[in-house]
């Protein structure tokens, strides 16, 4: 439908760090362009009114594009900001400025004896008409810029995460300390007596987590049948026989959303009471879980499945690096067991990756603190067959829990939650094929389509080769993002019509509403009309907050990076061009990950001209290319913390 003059759109607005505004107003059209006098006070992610004004030229590409101006701004996506304090000079203002990097302009702040040099939170107060900055008062003091322990709670802070709990939630805490085992115990005699909670205690259970975990939300069991079939259990914490609706904890873990893991810490959804103790899957202690039980033939084919409340006893816990040493050495504790599970868990996988589930398999990083938090050294872990494992069968739960429900949604109208993986964006794809083919890769699209097979045969052609890495990410990188929705729409990374999330209920909120949700249509217990109705605000609600945890996560970790690099400027490292603008080239590192850039004014006695299509620079003088995906090695020249930033300098192309 065409522009009218002056109509007026509401939604979400994108502003970027030079303060330039984008609407969509339309899936199939061109964002609108809002210029930063015409952004009416909006900060990134408000929901706005915004009046079409007319077409103007974008400068950088000739085009003519809609542009708008906001006309009033409907709701704030954020009322505090996190910062530094310090003084304006020139204006005699104190001023915070925002550590969130979306952020396109500093806050005076108002009040008195505000610490300069400090991290604080700001509550925005408003932004008068005319004025060149918005305002706000002070909140909370965090501590002085610059110190572990301040960065860490300041970018915690900043996606809206704290690590204590309300009074009325540690109240509650308090009382699981004092009763919880008795629930415990009474939940699994009275339940198993009942026939409402079956009991597992006698099936040989257990663990595979990583060597730091804290908790244990998943165990498997694994037993043989007399048929020669086998009976594999994924068992998982029942964190919803402790956390009902209306309570306080309940309000404040739907809050969060989902638990999240710094670099140095994790900031829980639940208590610790209920995440490392009552509702851990521990070794040699009865606890509930909600399981899905499979019977699984020779070929690793569901014979039958079951779901339901169950009691178990873990035998074991083992460390993935432990259980693979069962596994190499063909010797240890529960031997038999390990080998059933890899037989099956390597035919689940083939299967799913034959339908066109795609193997993303791209090293870890792991950044290891002295007792300061000081980083000493940034590893790259790989993932080992226990890990595949493990992943194997929590995908086969969440897939078969996610069918079930389905079936029972359907049959008294009523909703599940699904977490949906869109098919790629059309412009997206057409973008990544221009990519691979500069590249010297071709990848089948029809229509704006690709098949997720035709993506695992790219990524098998790159393994070993220097771009392999670089290919995977840009891949990734033009995936849709999974969300929660209560509308199915599959899921098509994994290859699946049917996914949900069952199999992490002390760190996902999803999870625990899908145990109740199980609960309901296995044993009959309650889920009332008014849960069911807030199930697409929850489904919205969790997709946010996962994003706002991936921010922070993504940011201890570029902080850390950063402050290691710190001890080896001057020093040189093989790269890989990562990014390609017309302001240089983005550079990352082979061993750490770390990111950086070279500044095109550093890059050579030369002038080099952006060459967008290709995805490279080009001496005008010399013809010298430097392309996305080349090989480099560079020098680092600066390191800064403060913006989380690396500048490199070219020695030579490698």
């Amino acid at each position: 439908m065409p522009l009218q003059k002056d109509t007026i759109y509401e939604g979400p607005i994108t502003i970027i760090k030079t303060g330039k505004g984008f609407f969509s107003y339309d899936p199939n059209e061109e964002d609108m362009f809002i210029a930063g006098e015409n952004l009416g006070g909006a900060f990134p992610g408000d929901t706005v009114k915004v009046s079409f004004t007319g077409y103007d030229t974008d400068q950088r590409t000739g085009k003519k594009r809609a542009a708008g101006k906001v006309v009033e701004v409907t709701g704030r996506a954020r009322e505090t900001f996190v910062g530094k304090l310090v003084e304006n000079k020139e204006e005699n203002l104190t001023m915070l400025i925002p550590d969130w990097k979306k952020m396109y302009v500093p806050f005076v702040v108002k009040g008195e004896s505000l610490p300069l040099g400090h991290k604080v939170i700001i509550r925005f107060k408003g932004w008068n008409q005319h004025q060149p900055y918005p305002w706000g008062e002070l909140e909370e003091i965090i501590g002085p810029a610059g110190e572990h322990e301040t960065e860490m709670r300041a970018l915690a802070l900043s996606q809206g995460f704290r690590s204590d709990f309300p009074p009325g939630v540690q109240t509650e805490a308090q009382y699981l300390e004092t009763h919880g085992r008795q629930m415990l115990k009474d939940g699994a005699d009275q339940e198993v007596a009942a026939g409402t909670r079956k009991d597992f205690r006698g099936t040989t259970t257990f663990t595979i987590d990583p060597f730091d975990a804290k908790d244990f939300d998943d165990a498997l069991s694994v037993k043989v049948l007399p048929n020669g079939n086998y009976e594999i259990g994924v068992h998982i914490a029942d964190v919803s026989h402790f956390v009902r609706p209306g309570t306080q904890i309940d309000n404040e873990a739907r809050k969060r959303a989902t638990s999240v893991y710094l670099v140095d810490r994790t900031i829980p959804m639940l208590p610790h009471i209920l995440s490392t103790d009552l509702c851990s899957l521990n070794p040699n202690e009865d606890r509930l879980s909600m399981s899905a039980v499979f019977e699984l033939n020779k070929e690793a084919g569901i014979v039958s499945r079951w779901f339901g409340p169950t009691v178990i006893h873990s035998d074991k816990r083992f460390t993935y690096e432990e259980a693979q040493e069962v596994l190499n050495k063909q010797d240890g504790i529960m031997l038999e067991e390990l080998n059933t599970l890899k037989m099956l868990a390597d035919k689940i996988r083939a299967r799913r990756v034959a339908k066109g589930a795609i193997a993303f398999d791209t090293p870890e990083v792991k950044i290891l603190l002295d007792e300061t938090g000081k980083p000493v050294e940034i590893l790259l872990k790989n993932r080992i067959d226990t890990m595949l494992v493990i992943e194997d069968f929590m995908l086969l739960a969440n897939e078969a829990v996610a069918e079930f429900l389905s079936t029972e949604v359907k049959k008294t109208k009523s909703q599940s939650i699904y977490r949906v993986h869109e098919s790629p964006d059309q412009d997206r794809i057409e973008n990544l094929s221009q990519f691979l083919k500069v590249m010297g890769y071709e990848l089948p699209v029809v229509a704006g389509k690709v098949k997720g097979a035709d993506i695992n045969a790219l990524l098998s052609q790159v393994i070993g080769k220097p771009e392999e890495y670089l290919i995977k990410v840009a891949a990734l990188r033009s995936m849709s993002k999974a969300v929660y929705a209560t509308k199915n729409g599959g899921h098509f990374g994994l290859a699946f019509e049917f996914y949900t999330h069952f199999t992490s209920p002390i760190r996902r909120y999803p999870d625990l509403l899908i145990h109740r949700l199980t609960k309901h249509y296995t044993v009959g217990t309650p889920f009332s009309n008014e849960e069911k109705g807030e199930l697409d605000q929850l489904a919205m609600h969790s997709s946010e907050r996962e994003v706002s945890a991936v921010e922070a996560e993504r940011d201890s970790i570029k902080m850390k990076q950063v402050e290691y690099m710190m001890e080896h400027v001057g020093e040189e490292f093989d790269a890989v061009i990562s990014g390609v603008s017309d302001r240089g080239l983005f550079v990352e590192l082979q061993e750490s990950r770390a990111e950086g850039m070279i500044r095109i004014r550093n890059i050579g006695d030369d002038y080099f001209i952006y060459d967008e299509k290709r995805y490279r620079l080009v001496g005008e003088k010399t013809k010298v290319e430097y392309a996305l995906g080349d090989p480099i090695r560079v020098k680092l020249v600066d390191a800064r913390l403060a913006e989380r930033e690396l500048d490199f300098e070219i020695v030579k192309k490698a």
